[in-house]
């Protein structure tokens, strides 16, 4: 009953079969940060395996309109620590384990190997790459998003079979990071990408992710959203045909 009790809501819609096959996926989330802050809160109360949130920052005061796991008693204490404290309360029986380090190679490619699923909820396109490069060397699901101002996308890496974020994203390395305090952006629209991005999580787990090879274009000023279908590059470096070699 336990069981039954805490996910009464959501096994109608997966089904029993659905909610073992989360209790048996465990997901990386790298960046816990307004979009990984609500991935990381639904995956918790989903049920998952394990949750392994990697994040080297401490809250701010700038963060805490958006980003949902953080009160202001919580500025300048470390992102991936406090986050997993609240999500332990959230829902004891999923394993979260904080990593507040710095993104690497090393890293990213030993957590990566030790999970089902990866999100990349970053807001720099340096370790956004270094985990895409992981996630497909390790043929693990990648769930991408991001999102400025009103505007944001979804896309999910399925490594050999879909294009990889070096395909889609590789000329925009440069683009400014919110680290660096280019981070505009409106609350609720961190909220509406994310809530897609935590979606594609739950499809993935269960088998059917439906931004497998597509771009989710969010125009929340408009209310628009557009799908476009992507194709691999063979010559990509990192996801390309000699890759999969």
């Amino acid at each position: 009953m336990k069981l039954l009790d805490r996910y009464s809501r959501q096994i109608p819609v997966i089904g029993e079969e659905g909610q073992r096959r989360l209790r048996n996926t465990s997901v990386a989330v790298f960046g816990v940060g307004g979009l990984g802050t609500l991935v990381a809160r639904y995956v918790a109360g989903g049920g998952f395996k394990k949750l392994v949130l990697v994040d080297f920052d401490t809250v701010a005061l700038s963060d805490i309109h958006r980003q949902i796991l953080y009160t202001t008693d919580d500025v300048g204490r470390p992102k991936a620590e406090v986050a997993a404290r609240v999500l332990s309360a959230v829902n004891p029986e999923v394993e979260v384990v904080p990593i507040a380090e710095a993104i690497s190679p090393d890293l990213a490619d030993r957590v990566v190997g030790e999970v089902d699923v990866v999100v990349d909820a970053l807001d720099n396109w340096a370790s956004r790459h270094l985990v895409n490069a992981a996630a497909v060397r390790r043929r693990r699901p990648l769930i991408h998003g991001a999102v400025q101002e009103w505007y944001g996308h979804v896309t999910t890496v399925i490594p050999g079979e879909t294009p990889c974020l070096e395909d889609l994203f590789g000329r925009f390395k440069a683009l400014p990071a919110c680290a660096a305090g280019f981070c505009p952006v409106l609350g609720p629209a961190v909220g509406v990408v994310s809530s897609i991005m935590a979606l594609e999580v739950f499809r993935t787990a269960l088998g059917s992710p439906a931004l497998a090879g597509k771009l989710l274009v969010i125009d929340l000023r408009h209310m628009a959203f557009d799908t476009i279908e992507l194709q691999r590059n063979p010559s990509c470096p990192v996801c390309g045909a000699a890759a999969d070699k």
